[in-house]
């Protein structure tokens, strides 16, 4: 009984699912390109290349993204000031602009970068951190002032007040617009094709180069990255549902 229940619950996630595998696999068996013996090989290292690229940034934007937001909303001029041109900056220039300079440029003063997918994956990391750093700014603001000072006044300090009242429920607050930015990293990770990290998008223009077939190709490129974003989606969705906090809308 508990197992239809849930199977109720999560039609719509498994519907979803089921839509996005019956189309990967109906594409496979009535196509012989791109998806063929010679490539099957090459297609799942790029993937996983890409959800590599793309995990290792998210973490590091999530750390860079907790320092600096806790920096955002500091008194102390000079934390509040350096987290806020770092934000500016980040956000300001594109981010193909930021993987080339990280590729091209930085790696000349810093030789252990040069491997395209580490650049790549730095630049992500980087950019996504400031966008997170936002993310995590307004959860914390959105927590009333009184629960600060409710914690302060009962013989905890600052940070304490941040890593057991504040934190807690700000990170709970902050998981749907993180799932966008997680999503949106994702996607992005196809820009790491422009400085030859070989990841999906990569692997693809080498593939319509042999096969002169970009349509079917690119298909297939856009059915991954729609299962690999929807997968991320369904998951963060189940953790917003276990997380919420009792009397706050959203997680349904």
């Amino acid at each position: 009984m508990d197992l239809k229940k849930s199977i109720i619950k999560h039609k719509g996630t498994l519907t979803k699912i089921g839509l996005v595998v019956a189309i990967i696999v109906a594409f496979v068996i009535t196509l012989q390109e791109p998806v063929n013996s010679n490539y099957i090989d090459r297609w799942i290292s790029a993937i996983i290349k890409t959800v590599i690229i793309s995990v290792v940034a998210i973490v590091m934007g999530f750390v860079i993204g907790v320092v600096v937001g806790l920096g955002r909303i500091s008194h102390n001029f000079l934390i509040n000031g350096a987290a806020t041109v770092y934000v500016e900056i980040l956000r300001g220039v594109p981010l193909l602009i930021q993987i080339f300079f990280m590729y091209f440029a930085l790696a000349i003063y810093v030789p252990s970068i040069n491997d395209a997918a580490i650049a790549a994956t730095l630049a992500l990391g980087l950019n996504s951190g400031a966008y997170q750093a936002e993310i995590i700014r307004g959860g914390i603001q959105s927590i009333p002032r009184g629960q600060l000072e409710a914690a302060r006044s009962s013989g905890m300090s600052y940070f304490q007040s941040m890593r057991h009242v504040i934190l807690p429920q700000g990170f709970r607050l902050i998981i749907p617009p993180m799932t966008n930015e997680y999503v949106t990293v994702i996607k992005d990770s196809s820009l790491a094709y422009a400085i030859g990290a070989m990841e999906i998008t990569w692997l693809s223009t080498k593939i319509i180069t042999i096969d002169f077939d970009p349509l079917t190709t690119y298909i297939f490129v856009a059915l991954i990255y729609f299962t690999l974003t929807t997968f991320t989606s369904n998951i963060m969705r189940v953790v917003e549902r276990r997380f919420r906090i009792p009397g706050y809308m959203g997680a349904e």
